[in-house]
């Protein structure tokens, strides 16, 4: 058992878990496709959690019955058996807009990923395994859990073809705006195939969950967001608009289309060069593109728009449209008999099906991998941010060893995320706000992947205490994303159980293995995903998350198509100017939890070409600028090569960091970087 400080050590683990994803998400197509829910996808939706417990915090953040009972009442007057309620907004983004959280609103559960199914008898939340924990303790008992990855239960549609719908016709109904058109489709054809029905709500239909909502005083829907959009510089960005277009419509003739439709909100804003605050933590707006042969339409709020920025889109060759014009722009190149490129991965229901099936041309929007891939100027921003970050990082820890160490003090969870958010990262330059919240879990807190501290009912730091944090940062020129586990104190082999430090070293030895390899050309992160692994397999341990996810440049800090995962559904290869996220971890329930996540980005390991193929080789470079914890390390199990690679590591560290920091923190930097 972890040493936990005495006041809290009895506290039950529960403590408000957070709504955003952080660890290496699983590879997201979009709703509940990401979460193994589409035909064919591996990772089935677990069965048969029930979770009865009531705790003060699960009714704060539950909805109370009146809502289900309205859309179940909708449902009724309908004739619908069963209504789903993805994570999705119209855009099908990971954290939506808080106006279009209606899984959050119904169910109370605010993880970044899931599947709400509510029938006439019974609420469902389907979650992959980075939530169990936070939906167990969020759910009130209306709600039945379905665990994600649980061995031998059913899919969400297999529930709902062989559970639900035994003996009888179903109509099962989506609001067609919050679902992509992948999964919508094969939804479809699996409850046609067993003789039930998807029912599309009409466009004059409310969402039955809006209905309850918007009657709810307690807890009032947010307005539409109308924050002003900025502009990203060419600077940072490293193109301009147009010649971005440029590039687009060369794509677009190659696939023998005459428009394409970018719906994905960090695409419209990488296209358009803007940045947006629509939705914390991510800097986007809600807004359309499409893209023709000789227009570019940019669908947003006016009121959104200054009027120089307004003016820079124009000298770049895009029309600013109102956001509402964007269906009936979609029908109308659809009735012109043109044939418009839609992603269906990427692309609500509703968008999709505004075309004629005979002409839309599917594949993966150009928009996607172009953005993924980034230019000297985007990796120039992403280097300077972390370096900067970097600093914080450092500061914050020597901050934690003086007060921890040197002064004998606690330090609860909440103050950890104050100091580092709230002064060290909000003095930087180009600083706009974190890239997620915080994760900053003491003890057995750590455990929860994505834990949040809340309130006074937190953990606190003291010696001997391992703290998991995971935190990041918006800049003007880059995003962050850094987990460290450290644990201070003079003493950690007596004060840390050998089976923790063990554990942290097996971590690491996983990510050195992903940071050192060489990779063909044409290699997918699927297949590099067991180098994290193979020492924690060979325990018999293991972390149910992705290993890497794709990280924007001053964007979203969660980006496809690019990652490294278990999924072998995701083949896209990396490619040079790929930013990806490399974070083994292992958490053991109730105990401790481990993750080490540098960020890393896809470069050509020169000199290195197989004869045999004629393929080149790539390798990867590291962004992120911060000492590893030594004192949880067992050195006995690693190789020389190992060490080698983590004293080079933090040398270098040392060397850009050391001119930026003086007194007590160089000071403590000097020591953490100091040879194994």
């Amino acid at each position: 058992m972890l040493r936990f400080a005495a006041r809290r050590a009895a506290r039950p683990l529960a403590r408000r878990a957070l709504s955003s994803a952080r660890a290496a998400p699983q590879d997201r197509g979009s709703g509940a496709a990401a979460l193994g829910l589409s035909l064919g996808v591996a990772g089935a939706i677990g069965y048969h959690e029930l979770n009865r417990k009531q705790s003060p915090l699960a009714l704060a953040a539950a909805a109370p019955e009146a809502p289900l009972a309205t859309v179940r009442r909708e449902l009724e007057a309908q004739g619908y058996d069963a209504f789903l309620v993805p994570t999705d907004d119209p855009h099908l983004s990971e954290y939506p807009p808080t106006r279009y959280a209606r899984r959050e609103y119904i169910s109370g559960f605010t993880g970044s990923a899931g599947v709400a199914v509510i029938t006439p008898a019974e609420a469902l939340l389907w979650t992959d395994g980075r939530y169990h924990q936070q939906a167990a303790s969020e759910l009130s008992s209306d709600w039945t859990l379905m665990k994600s990855g649980q061995p031998g239960v059913p899919a969400l549609q297999d529930w709902l073809t062989k559970s639900l719908g035994a003996g009888r016709k179903l109509r099962v109904a989506i609001d067609a705006t919050v679902h992509s058109g992948s999964f919508a489709e094969g939804l479809r054809r699996k409850l046609e195939a067993a003789g039930h029905e998807l029912v599309v709500l009409p466009p004059d239909a409310r969402n039955p969950v809006d209905v309850a909502w918007d009657a709810d005083q307690e807890k009032p829907r947010p307005p539409v967001g109308l924050k002003p959009v900025r502009e990203h510089p060419a600077a940072f960005a490293g193109k301009t608009t147009a010649e971005k277009l440029v590039e687009l419509r060369g794509a677009i003739a190659d696939k023998g289309a005459d428009a394409l439709v970018v719906a994905m909100l960090d695409e419209v804003m990488w296209l358009c060069n803007v940045r947006g605050a629509d939705v914390a933590y991510n800097p986007v707006a809600v807004s359309y593109a499409i893209v023709t042969g000789d227009d570019a339409m940019l669908f947003m709020r006016g009121e959104k728009l200054p009027e120089d920025l307004r003016k820079e889109l124009t000298a770049n060759g895009v029309t600013v449209r109102d956001y509402d014009d964007f269906l009936p722009t979609l029908r109308g190149l659809g009735d012109a008999g043109k044939k418009v490129w839609i992603d269906g991965d990427r692309t609500n229901y509703a968008a999709a099906v505004a075309v004629p099936a005979a002409q839309r041309v599917s594949g993966m929007n150009p928009v996607t991998l172009l953005k993924s891939i980034k230019n000297p100027q985007e990796l120039k921003g992403m280097y300077d941010s972390h370096v900067r970050d970097a600093c914080a990082l450092v500061r914050f820890m020597s901050w934690i060893e003086r007060q921890v160490v040197d002064e004998g003090k606690e330090i609860t969870e909440v103050e950890l995320d104050e100091m580092l958010t709230g002064k060290l990262r909000a003095e930087l330059p180009r600083f706009i706000e974190p890239s997620f919240p915080t994760i900053a879990g003491a003890g057995p807190n750590g455990a929860i992947i994505h834990y949040r501290a809340s309130g006074e009912d937190c953990g606190v730091v003291g010696p001997g205490t391992v703290l998991l944090l995971d935190s990041g940062g918006q800049y003007h020129d880059g995003t962050t994303d850094c987990t460290r586990t450290m644990v201070f104190g003079k003493d950690a082999e007596r004060l840390v159980p050998l089976e923790v430090r063990e554990t942290f070293t097996r971590v690491l030895q996983g990510n050195i293995r992903l940071d050192r390899c060489c990779f063909p050309e044409g290699t997918p992160g699927c297949v590099l995903d067991v180098l994290a692994r193979e020492e924690l397999w060979r325990a018999g341990q293991d972390y149910a998350h992705g290993t890497g996810h794709g990280v924007g440049a001053a964007l979203n800090v969660h980006e496809g198509p690019q990652s490294i995962s278990p999924r072998f559904n995701n083949k896209q290869a990396l490619l040079p100017g790929m930013i990806l996220s490399n974070e083994p971890g292992f958490y053991e329930p109730s105990k401790f939890g481990i993750r080490i996540e540098n960020l890393l980005v896809v470069e050509q390991a020169d000199g290195l070409e197989s004869a045999a193929t004629g393929k080149k080789f790539l390798r990867f470079k590291k962004l992120t600028q911060v000492p590893i914890c030594k004192a949880l390390i067992v050195k006995e199990l690693l190789r020389q090569d190992e060490i080698d690679w983590l004293d080079q590591y933090h040398a270098s560290i040392l060397a850009q960091l050391a001119p930026a920091l003086h007194g007590s923190e160089r000071a403590w930097l000097e020591a953490a970087c100091a040879p194994l």
